[in-house]
């Protein structure tokens, strides 16, 4: 068990809208969210489509999700948009980048993966960072795989330790 005593006060929160995990993703994001667990604390929260999601059109769907998100952050979130339109950072560039929220005394990191149709506009500009993980599209179950691990290596580059090879 971590002793939360030294642990660093920045919380991680991952957000994903839709279903649970699936089973081909749920061991790798459980193993990685543990493992970043030692570092920082964390979480998930699993955003539920709306109620009669199916009978809406895209651009309502998306602003029901977006209503949802922004009445779930608090004032102090520090919001960062997994977006196709975003900002790439290298693994190091993560690591760099969660390394400056610290600096500020962030209190916690909001990473959000959007629904299947992407984040409702209001949401992104509530956002203080857009990322995108790659030009490729990655189904949603997938990008919680590759979230989790790469804020893990991140948090293995901040502490030197052997994870990330260059």
């Amino acid at each position: 068990m971590v002793n939360a005593l030294f642990l660093p006060s920045m919380r991680f929160s991952f957000w994903s809208v839709g279903k649970n995990h699936e089973a081909y993703v749920k061991a790798g994001v459980e193993e990685f969210t543990y493992r970043i667990s030692k570092y920082y604390k964390v979480d998930w929260t699993i955003i539920p489509q709306p109620k009669n999601a199916g009978m809406m059109s895209e651009m309502d769907l998306k602003k029901k999700e977006g209503e949802t998100i922004l009445q779930w952050l608090e004032k102090d979130d520090y919001l960062v948009a997994l977006d196709e339109r975003g900002k790439q950072l290298s693994s190091e560039g993560l690591a760099s980048f969660i390394q400056a929220r610290a600096n500020e005394s962030t209190k916690r990191i909001v990473f959000l993966i959007g629904g299947a149709f992407g984040i409702d506009d209001a949401v992104i500009k509530r956002a203080n960072f857009k990322w995108s993980l790659s030009q490729l599209v990655f189904p949603h179950q997938l990008v919680r795989l590759i979230l989790s691990e790469q804020v893990y290596r991140a948090c293995t580059i901040l502490k030197n330790e052997k994870y990330h090879h260059k």
